[in-house]
């Protein structure tokens, strides 16, 4: 049994051939609800026209509290990659019928490692660790060549389940180690190119193995004159023992290439502290990193006093430092209410969906707003609106007034359909993703 279902049937097959002879990307099982299926209504290909297409236009008010959200539907059509026209509903017009589904902003993973997963291939659960990080990177390091003999493969299938949860945009952590050397950035970056009609990403050049502590440093320059985005970074001190050294080549490498920084930070005694507060200097010296430095999981920012909170994320927030994080739960409740306070950048991602690290990835970041929502008490229906940016990366349909912001003539086609009345049920409920376009590109 493999980790995720790929048949497909023939009366499928039929359909798909179809509508892609119409220039369209489609995966196959996911599409049957979409307004896109019955391939009668398919526009000429590189323009897509719809009806029916339920966007939102505001708050409903009483005494002071948001209480619903207004919407209406709507005519949008498409053009060259961008949507060219929003006018009022056409119901007559020739066009796509999205039957009232809502549409919002496609979905965006910022925290994902789609170079090494066992998705589609056979399901394996996670061994009992030893060792700490460094018997997983012994671990690693044994399975990794194994791995790399399919990982085009696996990468394509894990974005097609991210695709079916409405995601078409990733920032990906590939790993760049002694082991590995460049291969696995080698076999993500043709998986993309393969998937690129409905799927982009960034890359974050990833250390797995320490920078010094398994010499990655020759692969790491190597990298960083390849087609990647961002420098990255583990655990500075509890792999390489040494947080200056590790910042310092990090950011010197970043600046000599035009790069950004995303760094693993899971530490969470005081080295974890003395890591924030190192970058957050290393960034102020250096200003052409305000904007494109982030953290990865910072689960110090978790276990501190609340006034030292408050301290961090108002330094994070003025050197602007964001925090990506993976909505951790349990024990460990990171502090992103104090963080949004003090207008730190905060992402999400799924990190792991079937690997040796963790198994219980769905793909889905709606899910991660949902989590966050729950955890946080963001109940209300102003709350749970404005919990969807966790899954858009920050892109929200009505401003927090109720002006509508999105979509916009001009603006990048990304967006999703779902089976949702506004944000805030989608967010609640976890809607249907009916339908997604990535570029003006009908994925399903």
């Amino acid at each position: 049994m493999t980790t995720s279902d790929n048949t497909i049937s023939r009366k499928d097959f039929i359909r798909n051939s179809a509508l892609a002879m119409a220039g369209l990307t489609l995966i196959p099982n996911i599409m049957t609800a979409s307004p896109f299926f019955d391939e009668k209504n398919v526009s000429a290909k590189g323009k897509l026209s719809l009806k029916n297409v339920r966007l939102e236009t505001g708050f409903t008010y009483e005494e002071g509290d948001v209480i619903a959200t207004k919407t209406d539907l709507f005519y949008i059509e498409v053009d060259n990659g961008k949507i060219t026209k929003i006018a009022p509903n056409q119901p007559n017009a020739k066009a796509v019928d999205a039957k009232g589904l809502l549409m919002l902003p496609a979905f965006k993973d910022m925290h994902i490692h789609l170079d090494k997963t066992f998705y589609g291939d056979k399901w394996q659960a996670v061994r009992k660790r030893t060792g700490g990080i460094k018997g997983m990177i012994e671990l690693e390091q044994k399975m990794l060549p194994e791995m790399l003999k399919n990982s085009t493969f696996k990468a394509e299938k894990m974005i097609e389940l991210l695709q079916s949860k409405g995601t078409s945009f990733a920032r990906s952590h590939v790993n760049i180690e002694p082991t590995s050397k460049l291969q696995s950035l080698k076999n993500l970056q043709k998986a993309l190119d393969n998937k690129k009609k409905g799927f982009g990403a960034e890359l974050v050049a990833f250390p797995q193995h320490g920078v010094f502590y398994t010499d990655s440093v020759p692969y790491l320059k190597e990298a960083a004159k390849m087609d990647i985005d961002f420098i990255g970074g583990v655990d500075p001190f509890n792999v390489d023992g040494n947080i200056e050294k590790v910042v310092d080549f990090t950011v010197q490498l970043a600046l000599d290439h035009k790069k950004g920084i995303d760094i693993h930070l899971h530490e969470t005694a005081d080295s974890g502290l003395k890591t924030v507060e190192y970058l957050i200097d290393k960034v102020n010296e250096n200003p052409s990193l305000k904007g494109k430095t982030y953290l990865s999981h910072c689960f110090i920012l978790g276990k501190l006093e609340a006034a030292k909170q408050e301290e961090v994320a108002e330094k994070l927030g003025a050197a602007q430092i964001g925090i990506v994080s993976t909505i951790p739960f349990g024990r460990l409740v990171m502090p992103i209410p104090t963080l949004y306070k003090h207008n730190v950048t905060v992402l999400t991602g799924n990190d792991s969906i079937v690997d040796h690290w963790n198994t219980f990835g769905t793909g889905s970041v709606l899910q991660k707003a949902n989590l966050m929502a729950q955890l946080y008490g963001y109940s209300t229906e102003l709350a749970l609106s404005r919990s969807l940016k966790l899954a858009t990366g920050n892109i929200l349909p009505l401003d927090d007034k109720g002006v509508q912001q999105w979509p916009k003539t001009g603006d990048q086609a990304d967006f999703v359909l779902i089976n949702a009345s506004c944000s805030a049920e989608a967010v609640s409920r976890i809607s249907n993703v009916e339908s997604l376009v990535h570029q003006g590109n009908v994925v399903f």
